[in-house]
């Protein structure tokens, strides 16, 4: 007897889901040290809060396995964002292509009367394709990443110089140092 097929699981791509994270910290981490004394201590409860939920957001994968596409978080934050959904190959009739506000295309499966949007944002984003038109037998060359790989690169690096500024203010404040 042959075991059955394994699911392949492609999670938000790390550099996406770490530049996301590293943002919210950029953001949200000077607060606590901001406000007045009474304040602290429920901030730092509200940013560890924050952190594991924007941890969670970021948690959102897509699982293609011999039957169906399904799109959620993992089991431990699963039942706190309960947004997803799974579709069987067979009901996956067209991709229709949508252009954004902001001059990208994401692109909608139909099943039948629904419009379930593709996840672009994914890792190993070029084999996740390759599957998908294996199981569907759709075309995929039109579709690429919902932007492109320079832009969460520069948010990255923008992020990364928050954070070092951001350090360096507070190691300044806790070694007494001015002028930084």
């Amino acid at each position: 007897m042959s075991a059955a097929p394994q699911a392949d699981t492609y999670p938000m791509a790390p550099l996406i889901r770490f530049t996301l994270v590293g943002l919210y910290l950029a953001l949200a981490a000077p607060l606590p040290w901001l406000a007045p004394v009474p304040l602290q201590l429920p901030l730092w409860l509200a940013l560890g809060l924050g952190l594991l939920l924007v941890w969670a957001i970021t948690s959102e994968q897509v699982e293609l396995d011999p039957d169906a596409i399904r799109v959620g978080h993992p089991a431990w934050c699963g039942w706190l964002l309960r947004r997803g959904w799974q579709a069987p190959w067979a009901a996956i009739t067209a991709i229709t292509p949508v252009a954004t506000s902001q001059g990208g295309r994401v692109f909608y499966l139909r099943c039948g009367d629904q419009a379930l949007l593709l996840p672009q944002r994914i890792a190993r984003f070029p084999d996740f394709l390759e599957r998908f038109q294996r199981q569907t037998g759709l075309d995929t060359s039109a579709i690429g990443r919902i932007s492109p790989p320079w832009t969460y690169q520069l948010l990255a690096v923008l992020t990364g110089l928050m954070l070092l500024g951001e350090l360096a203010w507070g190691l300044s404040g806790a070694f007494g140092i001015s002028g930084v």
